[in-house]
């Protein structure tokens, strides 16, 4: 089996479908979330920092994000675009304002294309979100702009043990993940999960049942991320206090292969690992190093003759 075919990898899904290769542009919509505004709690999640999972984006209007984005490097790697609503959580908001903030996005990515003649194309809308933000008016708003882009929502599960969740201040439940989950099915609008490898108070067994908790579902896609420690989050007060300790590199590539040997084989894999800004980084060292992590997995599954779903009829079934 050749090395590419040993996963449904996504950036072989996505030049099967468009034609080529298509990147993301990550925007940072302005949002918040439930649990650092008080509706539900303060601080955020233990292991987010105070800007979210894109903590490399600028808080400018978006326009101006597009405008920098198409003006850089980065768009001359691809033709072919997905808008990624990446920091926070993306559906937390009135619909008025949502709908705002989507079409400015989409608008204004057309119309810096049409301007400067270049031969682009926006083939998607991704909006990263808690399953706790989703509701049958946010479905109805995002599935209006299916007849022109491929909609895809990211939701936050991180694992399906929920003591760990609330030991986290994740502040939502396994049952709001699959209510949302079921609502964004009704719509037809594809779901990637964002799982957490390392968290603090699990074990391999947490991440067996993670991984038969999403396998039987209906999701369309899986992102997997290292847990590192950034600064200014509960999750650097409990590694200084040695309370925490993240996986070392081999740890972590050997969940990773256990999640790919495992997972359903028609789930698209998003992702391997998170990336941190290397000015936050606390922990791992081995995080500032994403190759290594890349070529870690990509050798394991030719060396050891894995590949995605392998496991999955003898434990899941």
């Amino acid at each position: 089996m050749i090395v590419k075919q040993r996963m449904n990898y996504i950036n072989d899904v996505l030049k099967e479908k468009y034609g080529e290769r298509t990147l993301k542009i990550g925007i940072d919509g302005g949002f918040t979330c439930p649990n650092r505004d008080g509706s539900k709690a303060f601080g955020g999640c233990a292991f987010c920092s105070t800007r979210g999972s894109g903590e490399h984006l600028k808080s400018v209007p978006i326009h101006e994000q597009l405008e920098s984005y198409f003006s850089s490097y980065k768009a001359s790697r691809a033709n072919s675009f997905i808008l990624y609503f990446q920091n926070f959580s993306n559906t937390y908001d009135t619909i008025p304002n949502l709908k705002e903030k989507y079409e400015e996005a989409i608008v204004g990515a057309n119309e810096i294309i049409r301007q400067k003649s270049l031969n682009k194309k926006i083939v998607g809308l991704s909006i990263a979100t808690r399953p706790d933000c989703i509701s049958k008016e946010v479905c109805k708003l995002l599935s209006s702009y299916q007849n022109k882009l491929d909609v895809t929502v990211e939701l936050g599960l991180q694992t399906a043990n929920d003591a760990t969740k609330q030991n986290l201040n994740l502040c939502y439940t396994n049952e709001d993940f699959l209510n949302a989950v079921m609502l964004l099915q009704k719509y037809h609008i594809d779901i990637v999960a964002h799982v957490m490898v390392g968290l603090p108070f699990e074990t391999h067994e947490d991440l067996l049942k993670t991984v038969q908790f999403l396998n039987g579902i209906p999701i369309q896609g899986i992102k997997i991320h290292s847990t590192y420690v950034v600064k200014n989050t509960k999750l650097e007060e409990m590694y200084v206090k040695g309370e925490y300790s993240p996986l070392s590199l081999e740890s972590y590539l050997q969940e990773v292969m256990f999640i790919i040997s495992h997972i359903r084989k028609d789930i698209v894999i998003h992702r391997i690992s998170g990336d941190a800004p290397k000015e936050l980084l606390v922990a791992p060292e081995w995080n500032r190093h994403k190759k290594w992590i890349l070529n870690g997995v990509m050798n394991r599954l030719a060396k050891e003759d894995i590949w995605q779903g392998m496991e999955y009829q003898k434990t899941d079934t």
